[in-house]
């Protein structure tokens, strides 16, 4: 069993036996154990599109104003293991002291337990490259992964061809099947029972 933090209500985790989902509306803030988690605390704070303070004129959020989110979903996978992920460039990878993935393969953190890499989510059924950071803590260090970037089927039209921003809010966001089953079998290889 593991469980899945900051997810849709009727999302991809939804309905699976070996998952134990927390939308908005549980709170993932109130998860306390014991499985190992997959987390995806909200991006739009961290993003390049959040606000740097309150006066700016941007549209989206303030920078950092997740309400917890993301510290406590980094406090979750140092606590139970598994793994969190988020866009490539997060604001939270520097504020938090993660260090930024290499391009290819994961690398060690020198001041947390864990290990970093970037993927595409492309390799894995997104509809775009769509690169995603990932931080693993384990008790087994992390697996090989399909590395370097992807090249799904051309998306949008014109100068915005092929990007992530050509797709609706809702199809940016989702999480495509096969990368739900990899961020599951991280979580599970992150801890054997009772090994912490």
């Amino acid at each position: 069993m593991i469980a899945a933090l900051f997810v849709q209500p009727r999302g991809i985790y939804a309905g699976r036996p070996d998952v134990d989902p927390w939308p908005e509306e549980r709170d993932a803030r109130c998860y306390g154990g014991p499985w190992p988690v997959v987390a995806h605390p909200p991006c739009g704070p961290w993003g390049r599109y959040s606000k740097p303070t309150a006066d700016s004129r941007a549209r989206g959020p303030l920078r950092g104003e997740d309400g917890g989110c993301f510290a406590y979903a980094l406090v979750m996978v140092e606590r139970w293991g598994g793994v969190l992920e988020h866009p490539r460039d997060s604001g939270a990878w520097a504020a938090f002291g993660l260090p930024d993935p290499p391009a290819v393969g994961w690398r060690r953190a020198l001041l947390r337990p864990g290990y970093v890499c970037m993927v595409d989510q492309g390799h894995y059924g997104h509809a775009a490259k769509k690169p995603t950071w990932l931080y693993y803590v384990g008790d087994r260090a992390p697996p090989g992964l399909i590395w370097g970037p992807s090249n799904p089927a051309p998306i949008g039209t014109g100068a915005r061809r092929g990007n992530l921003e050509s797709l609706s809010k809702i199809k940016r966001a989702a999480t495509p099947p096969a990368f739900a089953d990899l961020l599951i079998s991280l979580a599970e290889r992150a801890r054997t029972r009772g090994a912490w």
